[in-house]
């Protein structure tokens, strides 16, 4: 379960970091239009609830991250994804079984404070260029549970297969096209898997996948 103060979160009944396209945009804060807790709790579930073979390293809930300090609304390694999106993840995770391969998650929902917490270190650091190159966004797919970030691992050994280049590398040598050889093929195979079930690659981070819903929701619950 998740709390967030006094609230609790039921997930039993199912179980970097770019602006979601098509989302709505607002002229007020960034932190507005965020759906009450009570709303996270129907729509936000653990994606191994659905797929309990998924590999979660929830990277933001670690020091091991591009700011180098845990964000906050982290404090478990779980990803949460929308219920539909968790749904689609478990498929995509049974077709890379069949093929060797498990999903490894780094990040799924990401609440909007942590969001907010990584555009003040581009200020803090200076590196507002990384808003600027649509590496990062104050509002984001991951607010909505409905972006993922993953690579691929064997089921042989765990380890992770030959991307290029580490998660959240900001740079081009990152963009999914920018690729040859085996790092090419590792790259394709991942595109392949989640795209055969509606997940669409943001073409600047090859980690990162979106999933499209109806009316999507912005949440900030704490993952506990």
């Amino acid at each position: 379960m998740l709390r967030l103060g006094s609230l609790i979160i039921a997930l039993a009944a199912g179980g970097a970091c770019v602006a979601q396209p098509g989302a709505a945009v607002v002229a007020a804060s960034p932190a507005a239009d965020i759906a009450p807790d009570s709303v996270a709790a129907l729509h936000l579930m653990d994606v191994t609830r659905v797929e309990p073979s998924i590999v979660v390293e929830a990277r933001y809930a670690t020091a091991n991250n591009f700011t180098g300090a845990p964000l906050p609304g982290y404090e478990a390694n779980r990803v949460l994804m929308r219920r539909e999106a968790a749904g689609a993840l478990g498929r995509a995770q049974r077709r890379a079984l069949a093929e060797g391969y498990s999903l490894k998650l780094f990040d799924g929902y990401r609440p909007v404070r942590a969001t907010l917490a990584m555009v003040d270190w581009t200020e803090r650091t200076g590196r507002q260029d990384l808003i600027r190159d649509g590496y990062i966004a104050a509002r984001s797919g991951h607010n909505l549970g409905l972006a993922i970030d993953l690579t691929l691992v064997t089921t042989r050994d765990g380890r992770e297969l030959a991307m290029g280049t580490p998660y959240d590398t900001f740079t081009e040598a990152a963009h999914t096209a920018n690729a040859s050889g085996a790092v090419a093929a590792n790259r394709a195979t991942l595109v392949r898997l989640l795209a055969a079930e509606g997940f669409t690659n943001y073409d600047k981070e090859w980690w990162h996948f979106s999933y499209k819903v109806p009316d999507p929701l912005r949440f900030d619950i704490v993952i506990r």
